[in-house]
């Protein structure tokens, strides 16, 4: 018989679940754009709550780790200390838990940047001339439902011990940061600006004293930012740069909307004083959305560029849903990979030659290519690329076919090729790191050891020991043990098992009966579920409000609120 906290603690014997509709007025339709707090008012905000945490009667009260250890979490991009077997440390940055290395490659982790006023990474770059300084740009670019913002760029010369701010305290996301390879004070970084409201930072910036002052060095307007950046390997003054004109709605994904033709590609040949647009043979500017790009090291001629192509390739069925079960809009032909011999003076579709890869590339990235966006050029082989979405793709004949790298989480976000050993790859996703030897045959994934999980909620139970439950981004809903027996300072972590609900769920727990599990899950769905039953099959079921025949359907929010 289960053991119950608090069992005499009955206050009715029904339960009432009231669902937290999102209600489409004419307020939330307008999103009016609202000012947003200035940088350096948002990092002296910071250094007073370190003062109050200081002061605070708490402050030596610990956090203790309770789990999950076998669900880690988002990783934006990693960096890789060269020459390999001189040097086993790798850089890895988070969505949400901050800059962690390890210097045996894996086999131990430590968090380094933990304590600066934004644990959201957007991009990371190791100085090509000292190994032993780290750029990391705060504030993830693929601009999800649980991305956060940035505090602007950081510094670290000695491996990660202390910290400078450096600034672009205005940036709030960062997707791209290069350091030139023989001058360490000259670096490029690529804002691409807040998630929701349109503002003047986005741009590309570039530094000539080592991050004292920036100058912005390419601008488009207050919607696009700068995407992506890369260098050409033999000659640092040119450089080609990704746009992206995008914004998300209170209501929706970011989309390309009527008037937009800020996203493209950039070239500069004099280190960024200016820049000249290379779109020819790209599609036309309203159907572009974001745009990777890559360069050939072993032939720099040999461009490549993702494109997230919002081209409308045929209607969608009358039952067809996107991702989250939401009714589909035309069907977009989405990824489309475009190669440039001749400096980028002219792109070619290379992508999607037979209806076999046609409909792959379709699939690439689901209904929202806009999370992706990221490509790299073997730096041996002109003619080998991945690219980044659903899966790591592979394709060893210039972009015409692409299969699938196996073996490891979802989402894929970076990708670090040793230039030294093509064989040697190392790949963030949704579930954290993964390493391989053998060129993508197989992987070895860090997850215990990089505890990243984002949770989009808690709740726990009356049962004893208790459970704590959560929605986890792309791991769906967890519960997880937590035991008390050993005393509450010392408190085990555990592997979490899955629990009823979804990655975007919130959940309430019957305080009678906690095998009783109500569970909302995104875009408005409801469920109870009861977890006495032993077969998974046949124990949730939905109990959202009937709706009439002619009736529209019900519509939530991502994380649709209930009590």
């Amino acid at each position: 018989m289960k053991k119950l906290l608090n069992p005499d603690n009955r206050t009715s014997s029904v339960v009432l679940l009231i669902f937290g509709f999102l209600l489409f007025t004419s307020q939330v339709y307008s999103q009016k754009p609202k000012p947003l707090t200035n940088g350096n008012e948002r990092l002296a905000q910071f250094e007073l709550y370190k003062q109050m945490a200081e002061s605070s009667q708490y402050k030596d009260l610990k956090w203790q780790f309770v789990g999950p250890l076998n669900v880690s979490g988002r990783c934006t991009d990693v960096e890789v200390v060269t020459p390999k077997g001189e040097s086993y440390t790798i850089y890895v940055a988070s969505a949400s838990g901050g800059v962690w290395k390890t210097e045996n490659e894996g086999t131990s982790w430590e968090p380094i940047f933990d304590q600066a006023a934004s644990a959201s990474i957007g991009d990371i770059a190791l100085d090509p001339s000292n190994p032993d300084v780290l750029w990391v740009g705060t504030g993830e670019a693929n601009i999800f439902r649980s991305s956060q913002s940035g505090s602007g760029i950081y510094k670290t010369s000695d491996k990660g011990k202390t910290w400078s701010h450096m600034g672009l305290e205005n940036s709030l996301t960062i997707s791209r940061i290069i350091v030139h390879p023989q001058n360490s004070n000259v670096v490029w970084v690529a804002v691409s600006g807040n998630e929701w409201t349109p503002n003047k930072e986005r741009g590309i910036y570039k530094t000539t004293d080592g991050g004292v002052t920036w100058k912005k060095i390419l601008y488009v307007n207050e919607l696009t930012g700068a995407n992506d950046l890369v260098i050409h390997p033999a000659n640092p003054d040119i450089l080609y740069a990704t746009t992206w004109q995008r914004i998300r709605k209170k209501w929706n994904d970011p989309r390309n909307e009527t008037g937009y033709d800020g996203s493209g590609i950039w070239k500069t040949t004099n280190g960024g004083e200016d820049w000249s647009p290379v779109n020819n043979g790209l599609p036309e500017a309203r159907y572009r959305g974001r745009i990777g790009i890559d360069i050939a090291r072993s032939n720099p001629d040999v461009l490549y560029a993702f494109v997230d192509n919002y081209e409308i390739i045929r209607k969608s069925e009358d039952d067809e849903s996107d991702s989250y079960g939401r009714p589909k809009g035309g069907v977009i032909k989405g990824a489309t990979i475009y190669k440039t011999d001749n400096n980028g003076e002219k792109w070619t579709k290379v992508s999607g030659q037979t209806e076999k890869m046609e409909k792959y590339m379709e699939r690439h990235s689901a209904t929202y290519g806009w999370v992706f966006g990221q490509m790299r050029v073997d730096p041996n082989d002109e003619n080998t690329i991945y690219t980044m979405g659903l899966a790591l793709n592979v394709s060893n004949d210039g972009g015409k076919t692409f299969k699938r790298l196996r073996g490891m989480h979802g989402d894929h976000h970076g990708l670090w090729i040793d230039p030294d050993n093509s064989n040697y790859l190392v790949n963030t996703n949704d579930g954290g790191i993964c390493v391989s030897y053998d060129k993508g045959a197989n992987w070895r994934c860090f997850i215990s050891e990089l505890p990243l999980s984002q949770f989009f909620n808690i709740a726990v139970d009356t049962e004893e020991p208790f459970h704590v439950y959560g929605s986890i981004q792309d791991h769906g809903s967890r519960r997880g043990v937590v035991d008390l027996s050993r005393g509450r300072n010392n408190i085990p972590a555990m592997d979490f098992e899955y629990a009823p609900g979804g990655e975007g769920s919130n959940h309430v727990i019957d305080p009678r009966n906690p095998d009783l599990v109500y569970s909302a899950g995104f875009y408005g769905t409801l469920n109870k579920s009861d977890l006495s039953k032993k077969e998974r099959r046949g124990r949730s079921k939905t109990i959202m409000p009937k709706t009439y025949k002619n009736e529209p359907k019900l519509r939530g929010q991502w994380l649709a609120p209930f009590i």
